[in-house]
């Protein structure tokens, strides 16, 4: 398994003021929120702008009240947040693990927005032994010091690739021999149908919305968790649990 080796930290590190953001972004930091206050204008300004459009960086514009509430120093107009984590890319994972001769075991995670159910589902896919956590960069939940603590350093661990063109990534995952199996209740068939001995990514939704209907089309398996009780639907950590545990049972990886 590939580990992620940045140096671990307590929090997010903030960076506030122009010229301190752009030598973040161009210095190669990972940013995990970027506040740009609504109506700013000026030289500076136009190229902090220019510099988000070449790294295909997306900020949010918010009143100056905003920026003020998270810091006093003088922000001009702009409040960023560096990532604890690196964060990687599956198209430099997959070829890694065929390598070493193992089989791929992918989770991913659509929409997944509380931090605290994203700790909590990268503390369970490491300690599976999950090859990494596949993130879209939009609509996904921000991996700082709540998720982190909540993993129990989990993530510092475990491989995080977040992606821009999701669909495309999940894709690619199919083009490379894994079997897309979708936790849903959209189907009848239960999560101890599918073979998980072969290649496989995981995918699992939100509590709300579910894993979006282009993935589901294009997936291999669909499968559900048999529920016995009144209440509908479980956690969608503990729901990532039940089904990797399943895979690794079927893997061997523990006594049945």
């Amino acid at each position: 398994m590939t580990f992620n080796q940045r140096p671990q930290r307590e929090s997010n590190q903030m960076v506030f003021g122009i010229r301190a953001i752009m030598e973040a972004i161009t210095s190669g930091k990972e940013i995990e929120a970027l506040y740009i206050q609504r109506g700013a204008a000026g030289g500076l300004s136009h190229e902090l702008k220019a510099l988000l459009t070449e790294y295909n960086i997306t900020a949010q514009q918010v009143p100056v009240e905003k920026l003020n509430r998270l810091t006093a120093k003088n922000h001009q107009g702009a409040v960023a947040f560096i990532s604890p984590i690196v964060y990687q890319k599956i198209e430099n994972i997959i070829p890694g693990v065929f390598e070493k001769g193992e089989v791929p075991l992918i989770l991913v995670l659509d929409s997944i927005t509380d931090v605290r159910n994203m700790g909590a589902i990268a503390r369970t896919a490491e300690c599976a032994g999950v090859h990494a956590i596949v993130i879209p960069a939009k609509g996904s939940a921000q991996i700082n010091p709540d998720a982190i603590k909540t993993s129990a350093g989990a993530l510092y661990k475990i491989p995080v690739c977040r992606h821009d063109n999701f669909m495309q990534t999940v894709k690619f995952l199919q083009e490379s021999g894994l079997q897309l199996v979708c936790c849903t209740e959209k189907t009848k068939e239960d999560i101890y149908a599918p073979d998980y001995t072969a290649p496989t990514a995981i995918i699992m939704g939100s509590e709300e919305d579910g894993i979006r209907n282009e993935i589901i089309r294009i997936s291999d398996h669909l499968a559900k968790i048999p529920m016995f009780g009144e209440i509908e639907s479980l956690n969608v950590s503990v729901s990532t649990g039940v089904i990797l545990y399943e895979a690794i049972r079927q893997r061997g990886l523990v006594k049945s």
